[in-house]
């Protein structure tokens, strides 16, 4: 799934306009062994780890190739630099969505309001047509579908990818950014829910 992703933002660099993507080395991985015991049992750094609350966001991404456009919930969203602009967020290796994103080479990060639990659902199921009936515009720089009601969208140029054990670290170059106004508290993901 790295490489390709990484075969994707190549292909991004004959597009006029955009900084070229320099693919990082691969790195050293090592997965733990039949004979021993992992660290942390996974129940438990769940468990553990739900008690960090995180906000919640959509990626969007336009669509390519005469398809429609992709989109996922993404609650590991975070900024990342101020000099370049920069924002982050991880994706799971296995996802559907993922390799839509990259081979459009942008993104735009929908923060959603406390009213959007329905619409996260949504984006979080598999296979579905996660647009059908949700208004949205094009968001100025990249054309990714800047939902209606979200708080406040990045838009996003991909500007590196990085390996994270079973997830991706997408790196992306903000373009363009704004909130909406609207005067309401965003939606949290704490213990397994919604706040």
């Amino acid at each position: 799934m790295a490489a390709a992703a990484v075969r994707y933002l190549r292909s991004a660099e004959a597009c006029p306009g955009r900084e070229p993507v320099e693919a990082l080395p691969p790195p050293v991985l090592r997965c733990v062994g039949d004979d021993e015991r992992a660290p942390v049992p996974a129940a438990e750094f769940r468990r553990v780890l739900g008690n960090f609350a995180t906000g919640v966001v959509v990626v969007t991404a336009p669509g390519t190739a005469g398809r429609a456009p992709a989109g996922f919930a993404c609650q590991s969203f975070s900024s990342l630099s101020l000099d370049p602009p920069l924002v982050a967020f991880m994706v799971g290796r296995t996802s559907t969505t993922w390799p839509r994103i990259a081979r459009a080479g942008v993104f735009c990060v929908n923060v959603l309001s406390v009213e959007q639990g329905p619409l996260c659902r949504a984006f979080a199921v598999s296979g579905a047509d996660k647009f059908a009936g949700v208004p949205f515009d094009a968001a100025p720089a990249s054309g990714s579908p800047r939902l209606a009601g979200a708080l406040a969208w990045i838009d996003c140029t991909i500007h590196a990818v990085h390996t994270g054990g079973d997830h991706l670290i997408v790196v992306g170059r903000v373009d363009a950014l704004g909130t909406t106004g609207t005067p309401t508290a965003p939606l949290l993901f704490h213990r397994g829910r919604f706040l």
